[in-house]
């Protein structure tokens, strides 16, 4: 697991690493900047990501800890998979990291979400960890 979150990280990193010498200015509205600061949200969704991972991996048995490693490796792929689709025919453009980094940050918050959830059910109600209520 920790492979796959390391190389997600390294993914991430390497792109906004070049750029990533200036911080989020809100204020400056030029793509570059947009950029930057698509990529430091997303790195702050990520954070939440692994905190609400470690709390649920942390708290499970040897059998739950499997089933969410697995679970988590296959969301990741999704994810990825997903925001290179959606993103897809802005390839090339300068728009285009910015594009990826606001998919990675909303599928990403919205996957702590179901962590969150996840972890504050009780033992027995399968109904509780389900994002259906917030639609």
């Amino acid at each position: 697991m920790r492979r796959i979150f390391l190389s997600a990280c390294l993914v991430v990193m390497a792109g906004v690493s070049v750029v990533r010498a200036q911080e989020c200015d809100r204020g400056d509205d030029s793509q570059q900047m947009m950029n930057i600061c698509a990529g430091e949200d997303y790195a702050a969704a990520d954070a939440r990501l692994n905190r609400a991972y470690q709390d649920l991996i942390g708290a499970d048995d040897a059998d739950g800890r499997k089933l969410l490693q697995a679970a988590q490796r296959a969301w990741i792929a999704f994810r990825d998979a997903e925001c290179a689709h959606s993103s897809a025919a802005s390839a090339g453009g300068s728009i285009h990291s910015m594009e990826v980094s606001q998919c990675l940050t909303r599928l990403t918050d919205d996957r702590v979400k179901q962590l969150a959830a996840a972890a504050n059910c009780q033992e027995g109600d399968a109904s509780c960890a389900s994002s259906d209520d917030e639609q």
